[in-house]
């Protein structure tokens, strides 16, 4: 049945918020009115009732920029010395999304049952990763949730930030490349084999160039389905294979091993990894837990598999950084830097100064990136079109000369 969250006046003065469930918005109305209640707002949640949801929490859709705004909002609103009810029961007014509304209201429910902030969000693991919830319960053990939100606020803005810098430096060269092939393969298929017959009936001998292009204008046109389909063959065959275990790692190999691009993935990796582990130490988490929550925060799984047998070293009584050495794929500066960390106790810093360093890096390849790709592209597709367009008037030109 619907469910309806609803506003309305209780006596002259007092105003309740509530959810009523009711087959149509008439009969909640009628519903609220047999409860002496006035009306002020009813609005239908859209998505699914209360025992629904705990079976399809996973087809929830909450943007991320909402979860790092709620957390920095609720660290806002603890630190002023509002109330943890309260101050979700203000962001849960405030938003317009109606299912991260139902979110709230569940958090709110489990909170009034008893249960702790971090037992409340566990039990939407879709919408909070299992390292936000410990952060959380850390900060909740320590008295200083607001501190610990704030903190996740801060590490996923700087991971939101690092996503749309990368977008932003992609979607103009990808928009170039789109509108380059389009164009070529619009002339090549359907402008060319128009002009081609007036070539033809000329009865003369074709330049090279023009026998080049109109010789892949041909072949494109008479073996353009054929080519299609197995082009579409082929990515459905690396589909599936991608799905497979063997293939995903084989994928993850090569991906590090590609000139330039391998090195970026790397860097871009460690200082995810380096970053989320420095915020876990930091907020008081244990080091084998803290690895053991960041190594999912990587999408290489070699880098997994590295960390993964360096963090079984280290329950066996061995060193992090010193086992981190034993992969040659781990650049020595990070695996270093660990090592002095652990000796010095201040690994929590040299994890930081790591995170720090490559995302610099990284920043600095994004921005190269985009200065050289972009001029790149221009050559290549004006050199592309160029040449047709050369090849096309030559014979026009022979003609000129030979009246001459």
């Amino acid at each position: 049945m619907p469910t309806y969250i609803y506003k309305a006046k209780k006596g002259p003065e007092e105003i309740i918020e509530g959810k009523i469930e009711a087959k149509d918005e008439k009969e909640a109305l009628e519903r609220l009115s047999h409860l002496g209640y006035l009306p002020i707002k009813l609005e239908l949640i859209t998505y699914f009732s209360k025992k629904e949801y705990k079976d399809k929490s996973k087809l929830v859709k909450i943007k991320p920029q909402q979860i790092t705004l709620f957390s920095r909002q609720l660290a806002s609103l603890l630190r002023a010395g509002v109330p943890i009810l309260s101050a979700i029961n203000i962001i849960e007014q405030e938003s317009e999304n109606l299912n991260f509304k139902h979110i709230l209201s569940e958090i709110k429910s489990s909170l009034k049952e008893g249960g702790s902030f971090s037992l409340s969000l566990s039990k939407f693991p879709k919408i909070f990763s299992p390292l936000y919830i410990s952060l959380v319960k850390t900060g909740e053990d320590s008295g200083a949730l607001s501190d610990a939100l704030l903190r996740i606020a801060e590490y996923r803005q700087k991971e939101e930030e690092f996503l749309s810098k990368f977008r932003i430096a992609l979607a103009y060269p990808l928009l170039m490349v789109i509108v380059g092939i389009a164009t070529v393969f619009f002339m090549l298929t359907f402008v060319l084999p128009r002009i081609s017959q007036i070539f033809l009936n000329l009865g003369q001998s074709l330049p090279l160039p023009t026998r080049i292009v109109l010789g892949v204008s041909a072949f494109l046109k008479a073996k353009i389905w054929g080519i299609l389909f197995i082009l579409f063959l082929f990515i459905l065959i690396f589909l599936r294979y991608l799905k497979t275990e063997k293939g995903k790692l084989n994928f993850d190999r090569f991906k590090l091993k590609i000139p330039i691009l391998g090195i970026f993935i790397l860097k871009t990796e460690l200082a995810r990894f380096s970053r989320t582990l420095e915020i876990l130490i930091k907020n008081g988490v244990s080091i084998i837990r803290s690895i053991e929550l960041s190594i999912p925060v990587l999408h290489n799984r070699i880098l997994r598999e590295c960390f993964s047998n360096s963090l079984l070293q280290l329950k066996q009584g061995g060193s992090f950084g010193k086992s981190l050495k034993e992969y040659q794929i781990i650049p020595l500066f990070m695996s270093n830097l660990i090592s002095v960390g652990e000796e010095s106790g201040r690994l929590s810093e040299a994890l930081g100064e790591i995170a720090y360093t490559y995302e610099k890096d990284t920043e600095e390849t994004i921005r190269i990136f985009t200065t050289l790709l972009e001029p790149l592209l221009i050559l290549i597709i004006g050199g592309i079109i160029g040449f047709i367009v050369i090849a096309m008037l030559l014979p026009i030109f022979e003609m000129n000369l030979a009246i001459r």
